[in-house]
């Protein structure tokens, strides 16, 4: 009886033991399925985190790259844009009439026409260093009234030319050359009878010299040289006159030269143009400032017609003790005949 007591007890146990390690191991399977759901979800999540992250860099640097490209294409542009040719060249003819007819009119008056022809052509090379400035200025003159005949009204021609190697954003080292003269004989009429007091070639001035450029632009420059050569030529009837010595044909100066240039518009269709020129010889009274200055105003009627406005001044005391003033003005016919 108490084998089969022992027996029963035995067999108690061993079946909650079984019952227990059945429910441990429902248990460990539980757990371990819930630790595996949730190890794969930390990481999904995880994977899911690092791809949002990934995929921002990514668009991030895409977006910066983006930016770089956009930035060389504009860049690129913009130096394309601004690349200037290697030659501009701009030639102009100006013709400029004026004409009085009086008949029967009892305030008096003489009947007289005046005709002036200009020529302006300006050639400039540019590249990423060096400038190269040309611009040649020339016109003529006459006039005609029924008792004075023919006069001359205007002679000139002048070169300017300016070669310049860039050092710093908008400063170079430069070297300038400048000839002025005029193209037949002119008289001073105030003498009876008229005195000759020039000629072709007679006299001409040649400047040339290194020097230091500010230059803005093409409309915008000054050029100072300090050590410029200056030589005044004139034939042998105008020897002592000009500054020339008694006796001699030519006469060599050094001293200060500074010139601007400077264009701008003043309205839509006004133009206003100035070139300066400054000069003081260190050797012959370096006091006197030769001066020589003039002003175009141009108001554009249409492509063709303009009314031209021309003040001129000069001061040089061994061509004069007077400052010398010139003035034109008129309707004017004008016409392009080389542009690049």
């Amino acid at each position: 009886m108490e084998k089969l007591v022992l027996l029963f007890q035995y067999q108690k146990e061993k079946n909650n033991f079984t019952l227990l390690d059945r429910f441990m191991k429902k248990l460990f399977i539980i757990f371990f399925l819930f630790s595996a759901s949730c190890f794969s979800q930390i990481k999904k999540d995880s994977i899911r985190r690092l791809d949002s992250i990934k995929k921002v860099e990514l668009k991030n640097n895409i977006s910066s790259l983006q930016l770089k490209l956009d930035s060389i294409l504009k860049n690129e542009q913009k130096e394309k844009k601004e690349a200037p040719e290697e030659w501009t060249v701009n030639g102009r003819v100006n013709f400029i009439f004026n004409q009085t007819s009086f008949s029967n009119w009892l305030a008096g008056g003489e009947n007289n026409v005046a005709g002036n022809i200009g020529v302006n052509y300006d050639f400039n090379y540019r590249n990423k260093k060096w400038k190269w400035d040309n611009k040649i200025i020339s016109s003529f003159g006459i006039t005609h009234a029924n008792k004075q005949g023919f006069r001359k009204t205007d002679d000139r021609f002048e070169y300017n030319s300016i070669l310049a190697l860039e050092s710093i954003e908008e400063w170079y080292i430069s070297f300038f050359s400048n000839f002025i003269s005029q193209f037949s004989r002119g008289f001073d009429y105030s003498k009876d009878p008229r005195l000759e007091v020039s000629s072709i070639l007679s006299p001409a001035y040649f400047s040339f010299g290194p020097g230091i450029l500010w230059r803005k632009n093409e409309n915008l420059r000054v050029n100072i040289a300090p050590a410029t050569s200056r030589f005044i030529f004139v034939s042998k009837p105008f020897s002592g006159m000009y500054g020339v010595p008694e006796g001699k044909r030519s006469n060599y100066g050094i001293g200060l030269n500074m010139s601007a240039f400077l264009k701008f518009k003043l309205m839509d269709n006004v133009t206003v143009e100035n070139i300066i020129a400054l000069y003081s010889d260190y050797i012959d009274n370096p006091q006197n400032i030769d001066i020589n200055h003039q002003a175009n105003f141009e108001v554009d009627v249409n492509k063709y017609l303009s009314v031209n406005l021309t003040l001129h001044l000069k001061s040089d005391t061994n061509a004069s003790s007077k400052i010398q003033f010139r003035q034109l003005f008129g309707l004017g016919v004008n016409y392009t005949f080389h542009k690049i």
